[in-house]
């Protein structure tokens, strides 16, 4: 049987020596990576070669640690982060180099999205119960989720992981070998989905999954939000007047506002995987969605708020890897295609539509709502692409 790779991911519960641990390497990894970057500048500015992240790794055991015990704190933490954090710089100029992304950021202290990598290197490391799960370096850890992991006594074979923090919360991510059990047999016929602000999906199949960001609840808790950044602010501004030196409430407040960040976060998430299970259960032939311009229509200072809030991007990647798990051919249409343009009916573009017209009304006196109609049209579109 094939064999799968697939991430879990789940909080975990560390005692206050775990937690000390995971913060160093944490914070060891950011200066790594900082140093990394900062070295190749220098060297840039010389004129003198470029250095990878092997040779820069290298460079750092025999050389610069040796002459700098200073910096031998740096061997404290586990070996195995230390080098993934100095791969992901490497891997950061890479894509700069090949126009694929801009120039390497340094990455900033409670900002930046920092995470301890671990790998199995011995045969006890990375065991998971249902309870818990072996970390190396830190030992067992309480999970918070229990029995969501494989366990490895059914089996399960954890590859890698990383353990990361967020808003005050630590969560562990493992890679798990799992085998592939796709199911072939989807009779039914295929569906399209057309996805915009107003709702946040439209199915060909009659259903619409409303926008939950006009929600009560997430209204709330936006409102909420904007009064513990104004908060937060007005702290910052007294701490440069020189009225307070109490840091550590800002410290508190901004634990409030990345909390508040977190929670809205995981409302959206939470929407979205209930959306596409909900999705996936039909068991349709096919599903068929549109390869939206999501940084084109970010750049609509009026709706970028809104484009961005909805996390369309990772609901086709979620949906990408479900219909994979379920043997449902996902199908890709070009952005050109005008599926709100084009009548369901006969065929004919209407081209003067535009985006306040939420009812299409065609010629041949085919009526139907706006989202409707291009979810039908995505349905039986005859070009596409299988993603």
């Amino acid at each position: 049987m094939r064999k799968l790779l697939k991430s879990f991911k789940t909080e975990i519960n560390p005692s206050k020596q775990q937690i000390a641990k995971i913060n160093k390497t944490i914070g060891t990894c950011r200066y790594i990576y900082n140093f990394y970057l900062a070295h190749n500048k220098e060297l840039y500015d010389k004129g003198e070669k470029f250095m990878s992240g092997k040779s820069f790794s290298v460079w750092l055991n025999n050389e610069y640690l040796p002459n700098n015990p200073d910096k031998l704190w740096i061997k404290e933490v586990s070996s195995k982060s230390v080098k993934k954090s100095i791969e992901d710089g490497c891997t950061a100029f890479t894509k700069f180099f090949k126009h694929q992304s801009g120039y390497p950021n340094f990455k900033k202290k409670d900002k930046s999205d920092v995470k301890m990598y671990f790998v199995k290197n011995n045969p006890k490391d990375c065991a998971c119960e249902r309870h818990r799960i072996n970390i190396p370096t830190l030992g067992w850890v309480k999970l918070k989720e229990k029995g969501y992991i494989p366990t490895t006594k059914d089996g399960w074979k954890i590859k890698s992981g990383t353990v990361s923090k967020k808003a005050g919360r630590y969560y562990v991510s493992v890679l798990v070998e799992v085998p592939d059990n796709k199911i072939a047999n989807n009779s039914n016929e295929g569906i399209g989905i057309d996805l915009g602000l107003k709702d946040f999906a439209i199915v060909s199949n009659g259903h619409t999954y409303k926008n939950i960001n006009k929600s009560v609840k997430l209204k709330k808790l936006e409102k909420q939000l904007r009064r513990e950044q104004r908060c937060l602010s007005r702290k910052f501004e007294n701490l440069k007047k020189g009225k307070t030196t109490q840091r550590a409430n800002i410290q508190k407040q901004k634990l409030k506002v990345q909390k508040l960040h977190h929670r809205i976060d995981n409302i959206r998430t939470d929407y979205i995987n209930k959306t596409i299970a909900e999705i996936v259960k039909s068991k349709p032939s096919y599903i068929t969605i549109e390869d939206l311009n999501v940084s084109g229509m970010m750049k609509n200072k009026h709706l970028s708020k809104a484009v961005a809030s909805q996390k369309f991007h990772e609901f086709r990647t979620k949906l990408k890897v479900k219909c994979d798990d379920n043997g449902i051919e996902l199908r890709v249409v070009d952005r050109f295609y005008p599926s709100s343009k084009l009548c369901h009916c006969c065929g004919s573009i209407k081209k003067d539509l535009k985006l306040s017209d939420r009812i299409y009304k065609c010629e041949c006196g085919y009526i139907e709502d706006r989202d409707v109609n291009a979810s039908l049209n995505l349905r039986d579109a005859a070009t596409y692409k299988v993603a």
